[in-house]
């Protein structure tokens, strides 16, 4: 049933403060449960086609290619004026055909019932369009000729028919997606139709440097065959469905990419130099113009749209993208109205899920629903039916973001929040974690069998540590609440925490890692993990896992890798001196969580997270997709914490005040 009702809801979907704002958001619904929502999307599809109609566009771009587009129109539409909701995606926009119905075909279930025209569009080169496809294809620079196109234009002239050509209407235009949908959603603001009047980018693909394919320049090992394997294909002509990629043969991904072993064997072994994506990544493993010209954020500006940005702290794969296309409009924008809501969910969670639990981490009852009821569905309401677009919404603050550990919305007048005050965590020896950075009299009070100046461990790439102890083929979007005991008892990870907390303590922000290590190779990468660390008599809760107990549970609550040779430049990498201390510094994205009273705050240390993360040859050479074998080495990794080198964890903690 699992199976199916994943199938099911990717067909639907067709997507793959100053202070705390004064005015508290509305209570939580009470009662909710999986099999709750489960009944209401079979009962809207019912409803769906007993109140749309569906019709099918081949509308023509400026450059005269075609895109596939369907349409569903309230039945009444030649009595009352809807406005349209737009999706556009490379996940196709099927069931193709008269008669034939997609399960869902709006954000949430209100926005059915409230009535909208929603209409679908397989973008350039996929599926039913026309023309050739491009993987997150670049912005038109200024000037271009008229009759250039990219994702904004053809954005713009399928607006342009939909508003002129296409059922009645309003006149205005909403626009969301999800993950890829949500960067067409991200670049739709720039086509500035005057007809876009409010856009929901929601987990975007943004920048493939730190977004799914990499983060901070470490390859993300799983999606090779989980998802490029399918997606990558190439098309040649328009076709309905694509046939089915090549097969891992195995549910132990762990198992497989280990015996796959150096990245140069996906092409001789699986893809046969047919996948152009994959043979991009292989040709540009630095920050180079191929990427920089696939990053839609400095294009970001004189937007006139209203903007909701929607992402989840638990989002395994466009993370990065949420937060920085949020801060990004915000900056590039003065004055736009720009939202920013991030709750507990998995990748697409607050569409999919209850987000309820994920994992064996239990977040209260649907923030999915109350995040639907009272602020996606009045957003577009507001902007697209209004008397006054915008005016009903104009109270809703700047930041609604769920806040772990007390599993409760927050409000904010700004995001990250301005109470927010920069604290630093110390590494310290003994495994220990303070605000209080280590001192030269540490080392006169300190055990002989105490190493004051550095801790160690050995690195095996062919050992490499898991990053989820479940047997899976791809990746898990569980594994970032997963327990971290398994990690914890590897001699190959490295374990720091504080005493119990004498009171809570919240984090709100981004988290910046300053590490202070050498090795005895010439590259490595560098992962680190911030977990909440249960007291030993926390009682279980029944719907976690069979087995699975919460007292000494150790929850991670955020986690982040860095490929050390781009430490100082991502366009330019460097190889590491051996034996010589060399800072790495990266960002480890933004949390709001409360440590509570009792529990410890934990960092982990490691420099394999397999197979989410390709294995670092640990020896420098200038391509990693294109290392050999015999380039992978066994290398001695050392995390210094004295007061010449002190690593450490700069944080931003929500004073008691702003609670």
């Amino acid at each position: 049933m699992k199976k199916t009702y994943a199938a099911l809801l990717l067909l639907g979907l067709g997507l793959a403060t100053a202070a705390a704002h004064a005015q508290a958001p509305p209570p939580a619904p009470q009662t909710s449960s999986e099999d709750d929502f489960r009944n209401k999307i079979l009962a809207d599809t019912l409803y769906i086609r007993q109140h749309y109609a569906k019709m099918e566009y081949q509308i023509a771009m400026r450059d005269g290619v075609k895109l596939y587009t369907e349409v569903y129109v309230p039945r009444d539409a030649d009595k009352v004026r809807y406005p349209i909701m737009l999706n556009r995606t490379p996940y196709s926009a099927r069931p193709y055909g008269p008669g034939k119905y997609r399960v869902r075909i709006s954000p949430n279930s209100q926005m059915v019932h409230e009535g909208y025209i929603f209409a679908f569009q397989d973008v350039r080169g996929r599926y039913m369009s026309e023309g050739v496809f491009e993987d997150v294809r670049p912005q038109l620079p200024p000037h271009a000729p008229k009759t250039a196109i990219d994702e904004s234009t053809d954005t713009f002239d399928t607006i342009e028919f939909l508003t002129k050509k296409g059922p009645r209407n309003n006149g205005r235009v909403g626009q969301w997606g999800i993950s890829y949908p949500g960067f067409y959603t991200t670049v739709g603001l720039l086509s500035r139709h005057p007809a876009l009047k409010a856009a929901s980018p929601q987990a975007p693909v943004t920048d493939w440097f730190w977004d799914d394919d990499h983060h901070n320049g470490a390859y993300f090992l799983t999606g090779v065959m989980g998802f490029w394997g399918n997606f990558g294909q190439p098309r040649p002509t328009p076709l309905a469905q694509y046939p089915e990629g090549p097969q891992m043969g195995t549910p132990d991904g762990y198992a497989f990419y280990q015996q796959l072993g150096p990245l140069k064997n996906v092409n001789t072994t699986y893809f046969h130099d047919q996948y152009k994506h994959w043979n991009d990544i292989v040709a540009h493993p630095n920050y180079d113009a191929f990427w920089q010209a696939r990053n839609p954020r400095p294009h970001l500006r004189d937007l006139k749209t209203a903007v909701l940005v929607v992402g989840g702290f638990n989002d395994a794969e466009d993370l990065f993208g949420t937060l920085n296309t949020y801060q990004t409009i915000e900056k590039q924008n003065p004055g736009l109205s720009n939202r920013f809501v991030m709750g507990p969910w998995v990748h697409g969670g607050w569409s999919g899920t209850t987000g309820e639990m994920v994992g064996n981490v239990a977040y209260g009852p649907s923030p999915s629903r109350w995040y639907q009821e009272h602020i996606e569905a009045p957003f577009f309401k507001s902007y697209l039916k209004d008397d006054k677009p915008g005016a009903a919404v104009a109270a809703l603050p700047e930041a609604t973001v769920f806040e772990g550990g007390t599993n409760r919305w927050r409000t904010f007048d700004a995001w990250p929040p301005k109470p927010a005050q920069e604290r630093t965590l110390y590494f310290r020896q003994a495994g220990g974690l303070s605000f209080s950075p280590p001192t030269s009299g540490d080392n006169e009070r300190r055990r002989p069998e105490v190493n004051f100046e550095f801790d160690q461990f050995v690195s095996d790439p062919a050992h490499p540590v898991p990053y989820t102890e479940a047997t899976a083929p791809s990746m898990t979007r569980e594994y970032m609440t997963d327990d971290q005991r398994f990690a914890s008892r590897r001699p190959d990870v490295l374990t720091y925490q504080t005493p119990p907390l004498d009171e809570d303590l919240t984090l709100a922000g981004p988290i910046l890692a300053r590490l202070q290590v050498a090795t005895t190779g010439t590259d490595a990468d560098w992962v680190v993990k911030i977990i909440d660390v249960y007291p030993d008599d926390t009682p279980d809760n029944p719907r976690t896992a069979p087995g699975v107990h919460l007292g000494g549970y150790q929850q991670m609550v955020r986690s982040e890798v860095m490929r050390g040779r781009f430490r100082e430049s991502f366009t330019t990498p460097k190889a590491f001196v051996a034996n010589e201390v060399t800072a790495v510094p990266f960002t480890v994205q933004d949390v709001l969580h409360t440590f509570k009273k009792g529990h410890r705050l934990m960092v982990q240390v490691q420099s394999t997270w397999f197979p989410l993360v390709d294995r670092n040859p640990q020896t420098y050479v200038p391509n990693i997709y294109e290392a050999n074998e015999t380039d992978f080495k066994t290398q001695t990794h050392q995390l210094y914490h004295n007061p010449g080198h002190a690593s450490q964890l700069v944080v931003k903690v929500l004073p008691a005040a702003a609670q």
